[in-house]
């Protein structure tokens, strides 16, 4: 046996409305006040945690070690930065990793 052919389109359900992690659902101030300052400092630690991992990653695709080293240059266009800010990083991520050996 085969399928029934379809003869009409199955009706799409509705798009839900985009929503923001609920915070445009809350109607208590106190209440949005605390959920968003919990987002916002759960994001900041989140943006400063991606920058580390960033930092390291440049750190090694610059270690002269590597036959296939970067130059700051190079980084900053893989990363939409500046020349002088990759350099800024790869010292930053150097320097993580050091402590991260240190431990």
């Amino acid at each position: 046996m085969r399928p029934a052919q379809l003869i009409f389109e199955p009706q799409a359900d509705e798009p839900e409305a985009e929503r923001f992690f609920d915070l445009d659902s809350i109607d208590d101030p106190a209440e949005l006040l605390r959920r968003s300052t919990e987002l916002t400092l759960a994001f900041r630690a989140a943006a400063e945690r991606a920058s580390d991992f960033q930092a390291i990653a440049a750190a090694q695709l610059a270690d002269p070690r590597r036959f296939d080293a970067l130059t700051p240059a190079e980084i900053a266009a893989r990363a939409d930065w500046t020349p002088d800010y990759a350099s800024r990083m790869v010292d930053y991520g150097r320097g993580l990793q050091r402590r991260g050996e240190d431990h």
